[in-house]
């Protein structure tokens, strides 16, 4: 079969989980042979890092009536200069913008990308601009189909995740003085509210105090979070067992330092997070939320908890840091299904979208 034209577009100028997203598909899909392109505006971070990938990238100003109307005028001149079998948008304003322009052009295949859990207030750009919708869970999937987007337009197609090579040696416990038999619960996400820090926190302080070798490490940092969970640390006084790390670029270097892995997020759309931690072979606690038990198999590789759900969390926290042949069993099933099933991995990405694309190409020519 023919490569697929592929164009991507995206408003946001940051460079979060949703741009490491599409610059992790347009990687994967470019691997598979197709020509991958995007849209996106001047400043946003995602321009050079595509540019120094050999991407080709369009940069148009987006925000505000003047700025959409130019833009629809000028990606109807990408799309019928490039003539691509897909557009796919990923952000409410390119998705006003790429999409009317797509249609104004008669570009084939039309995709929006839901990449969040939170609520929709408009449908405009999931139901009357794009032909089809795909999302990054089955959760938010569902979602979308509550709210009117017809089953068959849709489909969830899992972020994928890089794996690092294996680490020999974390530098963790060094850094923090620990000892090799020290028992660590490490969490690895930014520091918002909704991610359930302090949640954890009072499930896990009773435990240590009966367990003189128990320890909790947090990665990631955000303001007021951050400064809020250290002052709650401190007044608790177990600065020297809860330990904050904040940013670093060696997360998996840590997650080998760690025994277990928790995270009590309130809101997720699908939280890969564990997939990292599970290909790291760690035993994982979540909360059983958004997409959050499609990253896992409760039982498994790890354990559910509804969430906001103290005495849950804490029970399944001692089952965990009390059976070290429980943690091995299930940091070993986490470790296959991420290695050797390949479920969140780039390639079957790459593969599972461009059976969509085709599928609903297909679809739309008859």
């Amino acid at each position: 079969m023919q490569p697929l034209r592929i164009l991507h577009s995206e408003a946001a100028v940051a460079f979060g989980g949703q741009e490491h997203r599409i610059f992790k598909e347009m990687h994967a899909m470019r691997a598979r042979g197709h020509h991958l392109e995007a849209v996106c505006q001047p400043q946003a971070q995602l321009v050079p890092r595509l540019r120094d990938a050999g991407f080709t990238v369009h940069t148009v100003p987006m925000g505000g009536l003047l700025n959409y109307l130019k833009g629809v005028a000028a990606v109807r001149r990408i799309l019928h200069e490039g003539r691509y079998d897909v557009v796919n948008t990923h952000s409410r304003i390119d998705t006003l913008i790429a999409g009317s322009a797509g249609r104004l052009s008669g570009t084939p295949l039309i995709v929006r990308t839901r990449h969040l859990a939170s609520k929709v207030g408009s449908m405009l750009s999931y139901t009357w601009l794009p032909h089809r919708v795909t999302t990054v869970s089955d959760y938010v999937r569902r979602y979308l189909i509550s709210r009117g987007v017809p089953a068959a337009h849709i489909a969830a197609l899992y972020s994928p995740v890089v794996l690092p090579p294996p680490v020999e040696h974390s530098t963790l416990r060094g850094e923090l003085g620990l000892a090799d038999d020290d028992i660590v619960v490490g969490c690895v996400a930014v520091m918002r509210a909704a991610k359930g820090h302090k949640d954890l926190i009072d499930a896990i302080r009773p435990l240590m105090a009966e367990r003189p070798k128990l320890h909790m490490v947090f990665v990631g940092s955000g303001s007021p979070t951050f400064e809020q969970t250290q002052a709650y640390v401190q007044e608790l006084g177990l600065q020297d067992r809860i330990h904050l790390m904040g940013t670093r670029r060696d997360v998996p270097n840590l997650l080998a330092g760690f025994d277990i892995f928790a995270l009590a997020t309130q809101q997720e759309a699908s939280g890969t997070v564990y997939v990292e931690a599970q290909a790291a072979g760690l035993p994982v606690i979540g909360t059983n939320v958004g997409g959050v038990p499609e990253m896992m198999r409760d039982g498994v590789t790890g354990i559910l908890v509804p969430v906001k759900d103290q005495p849950a969390l804490a029970a399944a926290l001692q089952r965990l840091i009390d059976d070290a042949p429980l943690r091995r069993d299930m940091g070993a099933a986490g470790r296959r299904m991420v290695w050797d099933e390949g479920v969140f991995s780039p390639a079957r990405l790459a593969e599972n979208t461009e059976a969509v694309y085709r599928k609903w190409l297909a679809e739309r020519q008859a």
